[in-house]
């Protein structure tokens, strides 16, 4: 399974990411490890970078800022499945405090009843290392790769 998504950077004394807490009630009380880029599934009619613009819009609410992306890598996160990680300058995007999209799913399990859910529930700007705690495991592998790119320019 193939999902792209995009990693907004803004730079400065202490270079931060733009990452987002995921929705529903399985993540409702977590903090390390339930956090993602924002990112979603595409298939083999669209371009991963459209996919991850178009992801990011159904997941925030608003659209990716109009920057310059450059594809980072791809990374394995979880049950075989794969993403594709675009990087741009987010200096001046403003994290998104609600609008985010919605998801169905039963609950309580195993009750017959559908309930929605955020997508993501919060976005915040953070450090590389506060990044890497808080992302799901194998997205982490992203941030090392930003900030080697970043060292390198």
């Amino acid at each position: 399974m193939r999902s792209a998504g995009i990693l907004l950077f803004r730079l400065g004394e202490h270079p931060e990411v733009l990452i987002a807490h995921m929705g529903g009630p399985y993540w409702a009380k977590k903090d390390a490890g339930a956090w993602s880029i924002p990112k979603g599934e595409f298939g083999d009619d669209e371009a991963p970078l459209d996919a991850a613009r178009r992801e990011f819009h159904e997941e925030l609410g608003i659209p990716a800022p109009d920057v310059a992306y450059a594809e980072l890598g791809t990374y394995p996160y979880s049950s075989g499945k794969r993403v594709t990680v675009f990087v741009g300058d987010g200096a001046g995007f403003d994290a998104p405090t609600a609008g985010f999209g919605e998801f169905e799913m039963e609950w309580p399990p195993r009750s017959g009843k559908q309930a929605m859910f955020p997508e993501v529930d919060r976005v915040e700007w953070v450090g590389f290392d506060v990044a890497r705690e808080r992302l799901v495991k194998g997205q982490r592998p992203a941030i090392d790769a930003l900030e080697a790119r970043l060292a390198a320019v």
